[in-house]
């Protein structure tokens, strides 16, 4: 079991996200710079703060607010989290733009599809239906570990609808050696011990708030559904995708999450940056070193 329990601590990330393991602690950031460009649009329509609409496997519930002439952001959570994962850059950001964020299908308030479908490409289908029915012609998407990899396959099939992509906690793609012990071990009778290991390793150093959240949403997702988006995570290879989004990316992470199959060393040119001292959950333990990130990163998207 230690090998598995190893393997986890490395590569569970491709699941939550799915889930790198924090394993170190320090205090720095750092960054890496790259010239490209893209143009913008605006939107300037404000909605109600909250509402749902339909997406291919049933409602979607989104959280919708803020107005401006600037790009409206989109943001997509990780395995086992919600719309409220995004509260405080939420919050920062509708003082001057449109922010939204929703439910992935099977979380928070988001119907569960019936026929048990999470992959990847299905939840950047969720994606492409908030945004159509938001009217959304040109955005910023903003996703998390799950929720990048469904960015990423959105911006790699809508390339022009997207004006900058930013990831957080976000894999590569696992081998598959790695893979298949993981998920072994959660079709085992072992696995409400696994998840649990899996979830200790996520969330050292979360504030008690992260932790209670993201316990909660993943004890609301049943058992066969996380076995779903799981293997859904690992078998998703955002690299193609990757290759074919022309426009402004950066990836935000933590060193201990860099491992040799990471997005960053599999794409060098992409800035990078990394926060430390915090769970998988960087934008929720540390937001506001987050939102100077991210602020940093729309300037950049947005500047002419």
């Amino acid at each position: 079991m230690s090998a598995v329990k190893h393997t986890l601590c490395v590569i569970f990330t491709a699941c939550s996200s799915f889930l790198f393991f924090s394993c170190n602690n320090s205090n720095t950031a750092s960054d890496t710079e790259n010239s490209k460009t893209d143009s913008m649009s605006t939107v300037t329509t404000e909605k109600a703060p909250n509402q749902g609409v339909k997406g291919p496997a049933g409602n979607l519930y989104i959280n919708d607010g803020g107005s401006g002439e600037k790009l409206p952001v989109i943001f997509l959570h990780s395995f086992a989290g919600s719309s409220l994962d995004w509260k405080s850059q939420l919050d920062y950001l509708r003082k001057e733009r449109r922010a939204i964020a929703f439910d992935l299908r099977g979380h928070g308030r988001s119907d569960a599809p019936a026929d048990n479908n999470f992959s990847v490409v299905s939840l950047a289908n969720d994606l492409a239906a908030v945004a159509d029915s938001l009217g959304l012609d040109r955005f910023v998407l903003v996703g998390h570990s799950l929720g990048g990899s469904a960015a990423i396959a959105y911006a790699g099939r809508h390339p022009d609808k997207v004006a900058g992509l930013l990831v957080t906690g976000t894999p590569g793609k696992t081998p598959a050696a790695q893979a298949q012990p993981i998920i072994a071990s959660l079709e085992s009778e072992k696995y409400d011990t696994v998840m649990a290991q899996y979830m200790n390793k996520l969330l050292t150093n979360a504030k008690p708030e992260t932790d209670k959240l993201e316990r909660e949403g993943l004890n609301k997702i049943p058992k066969q559904a996380s076995l779903n988006l799981i293997k859904a995570a690992f078998s998703y290879d955002p690299l193609p995708d990757l290759h074919k989004y022309p426009g402004p990316e950066l990836i935000v992470s933590k060193s201990s999450e860099e491992e040799a199959n990471s997005l960053h060393n599999s794409f060098p040119t992409i800035p990078f940056k990394t926060v430390e001292g915090t769970s998988h959950w960087i934008h929720m333990d540390k937001p506001d070193e987050f939102n100077k990130i991210l602020k940093e990163f729309l300037d950049r998207v947005e500047k002419k």
